[in-house]
């Protein structure tokens, strides 16, 4: 017996996504320049691992007050002072930035000061101070680990299907990260290695529904050969939407507990992948999709051979 919800969906659609394309381009490069007038003005929120601070790792004699410690030492004038548990109840890791003309030594002597006001009998068991290089490199890998997973996409795709289908790929993942960017620039959400982290997950979901949708518009292309490729690529959405509908909105779900509850250290990294999924099932129609109709597509001579039916056994 089917799960009832999923019964609600029809078993066959019928829309026009081909029609809808040029409003898609325009929506997708209002949003791409608001994105990057968000990247001239704001900026982005570069967190520690880019612009460097302080990691102060602390152990409290009962469960750490991660609120009481957030705001000493806020207080004591650390810059986006973030607290976490680690190791157990009763211990807590505390990153922050010093303030603007401060140096790190005399912010974090300040922060212990305050924190052991606070919380009388803290230990600070270990004390880290990232540098502007390192942080300068890791920004540097970082971004380089997402120019390598876009090129190393281009050749897969390409080695499997089309060229232009892996142009059409990579276009549409690479719009996938310059609207999330764009979002997270707008937002002031902190940018850090966990963002690389969730843009490389969003990348490699949003590739894998480029890859979905490629396998049913090339099998579609087989059976037929004398069909419009506009009418080729609307039958093949439409035959897949449902499957699309339902890992989509999987994907949130699952994510949608650590969104609301994992608390402003998860949120960012959560936040970028709800948005890269929706953003990410998009561009698979409305980028990726649009460039192979207008580069055209070499239609094989071998027919798709079609699948045959399970044997269903009492």
């Amino acid at each position: 017996m089917a799960w009832p919800l999923i019964r609600i969906l029809p078993r066959e659609f019928h829309f026009d996504f081909v029609r809808l394309a040029p409003f898609a381009a325009i929506l997708s490069a209002i949003l791409i320049l608001l994105s990057g007038a968000s990247f001239f003005t704001k900026g982005m929120n570069f967190g520690i691992d880019f612009v460097g601070g302080t990691v102060i790792e602390v152990r409290t004699p009962g469960a750490a007050p991660i609120g009481v410690l957030r705001s000493s030492a806020t207080a004591a004038g650390a810059h986006d002072a973030q607290v976490q548990s680690l190791g157990g109840a009763n211990g807590a890791m505390i990153r922050f930035r010093p303030t603007e003309g401060q140096s790190a030594v005399a912010a974090t002597e300040s922060v212990k000061q305050a924190l052991t006001k606070a919380v009388p009998g803290i230990q600070f068991k270990q004390v880290q101070t990232v540098g502007a290089k390192v942080s300068g490199e890791l920004m540097q890998g970082g971004f380089l680990a997402l120019g390598v997973a876009m090129l190393l996409m281009l050749a897969y795709i390409w080695f499997r299907f089309q060229l232009q289908f892996g142009m059409g790929a990579v276009v549409a993942v690479l719009h996938d990260v310059l609207l999330t960017l764009g979002l997270l620039s707008f937002m002031q959400l902190e940018f850090s290695m966990t963002s690389i982290a969730a843009l490389l997950t969003v990348i490699g979901y949003s590739m894998n529904e480029k890859v979905i949708t490629f396998d049913r518009l090339r099998e579609n292309l087989r059976k037929y050969k004398t069909t419009p490729l506009g009418e080729v690529i609307n039958r093949s959405e439409n035959e897949r939407l449902s499957r699309t509908l339902i890992t989509g909105t999987t994907a949130i779900l699952a994510l949608s507990g650590a969104l609301f509850l994992g608390g402003p250290v998860l949120f960012p990294l959560v936040f970028t992948m709800v948005f890269g999924i929706i953003i990410g099932t998009y561009s698979s129609i409305y980028v990726a999709l649009p460039i192979i109709l207008l580069w055209g597509v070499k239609r094989g001579d071998d027919e798709a051979t079609p699948l045959k039916p399970a044997t269903v056994r009492p």
